[in-house]
């Protein structure tokens, strides 16, 4: 998000400085192991279904200035125990936007994709103009524009403390501090350590993911679709294999809770790591459960509703949060940034963001 920001905002001509404690792509976030899922017929009503078509509009305007490849058209099959979930509505929401979903029962879903398996009481949704990001390269392309459009990025640089009045904000790190006229903070799971200056209601998660070995003919990249699966296990995301690097599956719901300054337990630490991924495969897609080729662990920032946070600070106006996205948060960095620059700029663009206001939680 902040990556995306800060490219929108030296685009405009402003004058823009780039913090990260880290070195921009890098494993100390929620971007990366490649890659993120990006679907349009979303749950959560038509503000989510409006944000992810300008953002897919945003990701293919930044696929022809960088000159790479981020996003692939593999479709997302839906697929749920109507038990949990059901699709209807959302079907609905997103056909009167004019987005494209087909609804589907267990039996079509089982024909056209020979490696699923689901019991007849399963539903789905399939989405052919969806697909996924390579979210990592997400990340360098906004890199490199932000500063070839002027803007400086400091790596490896700590933030310290934040302070803010009428006149302007400083920002400290380690080493130094900086004044500006605003700042934007966008630091995921690494909220709590701005506290009490920031206070979020944010719950930082380690989730785990892991890429299975499975026959490309059938789970391959060009012949599977990203998914999403839920049921009594649990709820799943998932892509096919890319370049043979396995099927990729994550858990979307549990979790073991993180704060910032303790060590991220690797892949493996909890027996669930491996044990409810490999469920979840045998459930619907017993041909991908082969070996573990591969495994990542990264975290979740989520907020109580697992809405956005996307406001200003309530005490300074000059202090802009973003926030709290919840596992599904990325697609959405690209019209993210766009929001956060106009929130700068004071531009009134006639879209009501008011489901991602702090108030929302601070005064339950």
């Amino acid at each position: 998000m902040g990556m995306s920001a800060g490219y929108e905002l030296a685009s405009r001509g402003y004058k823009t400085l780039l913090i990260d404690a880290f070195d921009p792509p890098h494993t100390m976030g929620s971007h990366h192991g490649e890659p993120r899922l990006i679907r349009h017929a979303y749950s959560g009503g038509e503000t989510y279904i409006r944000m992810a078509i300008r953002a897919d509009e945003r990701w293919r305007e930044l696929e022809h200035l960088s000159g790479m490849k981020l996003l692939e058209r593999s479709g997302v099959l839906n697929m749920a125990d109507p038990a949990f979930y059901n699709y209807e509505s959302r079907i609905e929401e997103a056909r009167a936007l004019g987005v494209r979903v087909e609804q589907l029962s267990a039996a079509d879903i089982n024909s056209r994709y020979p490696g699923i398996q689901l019991p007849d009481f399963f539903q789905g949704m399939y989405e052919p103009d969806a697909g996924y990001l390579y979210s990592e390269r997400c990340i360098a392309a906004y890199r490199g524009l932000a500063i070839k459009a002027g803007a400086e990025l400091l790596a490896d640089s700590f933030v310290t403390g934040i302070t803010a009045d009428k006149s302007g904000v400083t920002v400290r790190t380690r080493d130094a501090s900086f004044a500006a006229g605003q700042v934007i903070v966008t630091v995921g799971a690494w909220f709590s350590l701005l506290e009490p200056k920031v206070s979020l209601p944010i719950r930082a998660v380690r989730k785990v993911v892991g890429w299975f070995e499975a026959d490309s003919s059938v789970y391959g990249a060009g012949v599977f679709p990203g998914f999403i699966w839920g049921g009594a296990e649990g709820g799943y995301y998932g892509f096919p294999s890319i370049e043979g690097a396995g099927l990729k599956i994550g858990r979307h719901d549990g979790g073991v809770e993180w704060r910032p300054g303790e060590p991220l337990a690797p892949f493996g630490t909890y027996p669930e790591d491996e044990e409810d991924l490999r469920r979840a495969l045998e459930s619907f897609v017993p041909g991908a459960g082969g070996k573990l080729l591969r495994s990542a662990v990264c975290k979740y920032e989520l907020t109580p509703d697992e809405h956005f946070i996307i406001d200003t600070h309530p005490e300074h106006e000059n202090v802009l949060l973003a926030g709290g996205f919840s596992g599904h948060g990325f697609k959405f960095a690209s019209v993210v940034g766009e929001i956060l620059g106009d929130r700068v700029e004071r531009k009134d663009t006639g879209h009501d963001w008011s489901l991602f206001a702090l108030n929302r939680l601070l005064h339950k």
